[in-house]
């Protein structure tokens, strides 16, 4: 292959890339604008002074003996979401998070975003928190739309991260030939 014709391929591939580069960022602009901005913003709620994930309080004792059974604390968070929150929340849990050593026990629920943290052995209320983490991560990673839906098996959030995924590799790649493909013509031209 000549001189000339190695110049004329680089500078196609230069083109495709540049063009496969702009034509997907302009697509997928709002989709990125929106991992950024949720990703800072899981990144820093340790850091945000409770606004977005509230702090785990700390109950009376941290033996396990002393507690309440797991049933009793159910019962007291589902009572304290109902007359604190609404009735009509459903109360079905996404997961219960015993923290032995901090004495406290937080239940987190499956159709909101209400988290309720308990004292394991007096079952007082300790927390009664809106979980903006959850939201921003729902946000982050497309799952949201599963839950407006209300879709099994995640199908939105499966296609929406192998989307993102996939165009962030596809950036890594066209980005990086843009950067390297000049330098590269510039020194196969000396």
């Amino acid at each position: 292959m000549t001189e000339k014709n190695k110049r004329k391929k680089q500078a196609k591939v230069l083109r495709v890339s540049r063009k496969i580069h702009r034509t997907m960022g302009a697509f997928l602009f709002v989709f990125f604008l929106f991992i950024s901005v949720t990703g800072l913003l899981l990144g820093w709620k340790k850091h945000t002074g409770n606004l977005i994930l509230p702090k785990s309080q700390s109950g009376l004792s941290t033996d396990l003996k002393e507690w309440l059974t797991v049933d009793s604390l159910h019962t007291i968070a589902v009572n304290v979401l109902r007359d604190s929150v609404s009735p009509d929340l459903s109360t079905k849990i996404d997961r219960i998070d015993i923290r032995k050593e901090k004495g406290m026990v937080k239940f987190v629920f499956e159709d909101h975003y209400w988290g309720i943290q308990l004292d394991g052995s007096t079952g007082e209320l300790l927390h009664l928190e809106e979980r903006r983490a959850d939201l921003i991560e729902n946000i982050h990673d497309g799952s949201i739309l599963d839950k407006i839906f209300d879709t099994s098996n995640e199908p939105f959030k499966v296609i929406y991260t192998s989307i993102m995924g996939l165009s962030l590799l596809m950036f890594t790649v066209t980005g990086f030939w843009l950067w390297y493909g000049p330098k590269r013509m510039r020194k196969s031209k000396k």
